[in-house]
């Protein structure tokens, strides 16, 4: 794939939003990184505090109810276009949310699959009026690979397109096209694979669609962390240590988040 305010939870959030539905992850240490892996996935030990993260990503049901009620306007709308994956990125005219893939596309029926065409602003704002953040990239990683260290959020097997074995939703075993021998070509609703959980119980860490991170990329302070594939991707890119920079201002049709907040 091309490259492309920490705010406290309150009780009512909690209370008032179950249908985002945290997951109280314990502080612990993990090995983060890949041996096999790219020249920026050094293996090493990091510890991560308590806190809590969404079992699921942001839906464009719940992303809607926010920009109704806000009057938010995603930074794709603004400018008009946003990144649509073919056989290569491509910047499409009228890409939005509401439109993923462009002029004639829509979210008609998808209300339970991933939001995308979202920057770092818009996913930092929905996250911000539920009282909640993004998760920095180590508490993603251990929340997709748990204290084990898995190398992908069901265990250390890759996945296989063969209509059989569904842990996640992703692309061609080649990189990278999209597939759907696992039941959707583009984004899937959301925790439509429990086989593929992460060692917390948490859906679609690996694949369905990357998720912005807070921590901007190694030795590119202006990119901000991408992680866990997306629905284009090959098993290599699903892998819990794979990561990518983007720009926070670019919106993707493979790229949504998913909220993280204290302990609770």
């Amino acid at each position: 794939m091309a490259a492309l305010a920490i705010l406290m939870l309150s009780g009512n959030a909690t209370a008032a939003d179950p249908g985002l539905d945290l997951v109280a992850i314990p502080g612990g240490s993990f090995v983060t990184g890949d041996a096999g892996g790219d020249a920026n996935e050094v293996r090493r030990r990091v510890s991560v505090a308590p806190f809590s993260l969404m079992r699921r990503e942001v839906t464009n049901a719940q992303f809607a109810a926010f920009a109704a009620l806000k009057n938010h306007r995603t930074e794709a709308e603004l400018r008009g276009s946003g990144y649509v994956w073919t056989d290569r990125w491509r910047l499409a005219a009228g890409a939005d949310w509401r439109r993923p893939q462009g002029q004639g596309s829509s979210i008609d029926g998808l209300d339970a699959h991933p939001v995308v065409q979202v920057s770092v602003r818009d996913a930092e704002a929905f996250c911000a009026h539920h009282g909640l953040r993004l998760p920095s990239e180590n508490e993603w990683a251990f929340a997709a690979r748990g204290p084990q260290s898995l190398r992908y959020a069901w265990g250390d097997v890759p996945p296989v397109q063969d209509g059989k074995q569904l842990v996640a939703n992703f692309g061609t075993e080649p990189c990278c096209a999209a597939d759907d021998s696992d039941g959707y070509a583009r984004t899937a609703p959301v925790g439509s694979y429990p086989a593929g959980r992460s060692p917390f119980a948490l859906d679609d860490m690996a694949g369905n669609v990357w998720e912005w991170t807070a921590s901007p990329f190694p030795g590119k302070p202006a990119e901000r962390v991408i992680r866990g594939g997306g629905w284009g991707n090959n098993p290599y890119c699903l892998r819990a240590a794979y990561r990518h920079g983007n720009p926070p201002d670019i919106s993707l049709d493979m790229v949504g988040f998913r909220c993280a907040g204290p302990p609770s």
